[in-house]
């Protein structure tokens, strides 16, 4: 299973949490699409999933799979009252490091989820994608933390352990197994000319 995080757009740039916003990729973003598409070939998968966001859609239009089917499990993780800010920011306001891996966030305007709500989501992307497997590998176009749950999931760690996994705009991640045991086979790999 590929997954597949979205091109740049302004608020991953300036590293805001876009959560349910729908914001677009960037001209750069949009360039880091078709640059994906260099190394993907939509012939290789049998299911390719997209978030229904809009930068999650496009970066999958620009890569070679404008058939991605729209899975709402994939959007990202809702930041509630977090929503455009910065960690830094909340970590100022807070007075000590937040971190939404551990903590979570307070309603907004939206709810907002917990690590736990997230994985639930997570779980029910993985179940979708195995049952997908008889008919080819499986591809995700999605969102940092949203992607970071589902390899966490995967392999069985807790919620909290997504702390650990940086994953940049525009970078591919391959999860399958090892020794007939879940694997995350490669991480945050960048695509380059």
């Amino acid at each position: 299973m590929v997954l597949v995080r979205h091109g740049e757009t302004e608020w991953s740039r300036s590293g805001q949490h876009t959560g349910s916003t729908d914001l677009p990729l960037t001209e750069v973003g949009e360039q880091q699409a078709v640059l994906l598409g260099t190394v993907l070939d939509a012939g290789d998968f049998g299911l390719a999933l997209s978030s229904p966001l809009v930068r999650a859609r496009r970066t999958a239009e620009l890569a070679g799979f404008p058939e991605a089917v729209v899975e709402p499990d994939l959007i990202e993780w809702d930041y509630g009252a977090y929503e455009g800010r910065t960690t830094a920011d909340i970590s100022a306001e807070l007075g000590r490091q937040w971190d939404l891996w551990h903590e979570g966030v307070p309603s907004g305007t939206t709810p907002g989820e917990s690590a736990a709500d997230v994985r639930e989501r997570a779980n029910r992307v993985l179940d979708r994608a195995r049952a997908a497997f008889p008919h080819g590998d499986v591809i995700l176009f999605a969102h940092g933390h949203m992607l970071r749950a589902i390899a966490i999931a995967w392999v069985a760690l807790p919620p909290s352990a997504g702390t650990i996994f940086a994953l940049s705009t525009s970078t591919l991640s391959e999860l399958g197994f090892e020794h007939g045991r879940p694997a995350i086979r490669v991480w945050n790999a960048p695509v380059e000319r």
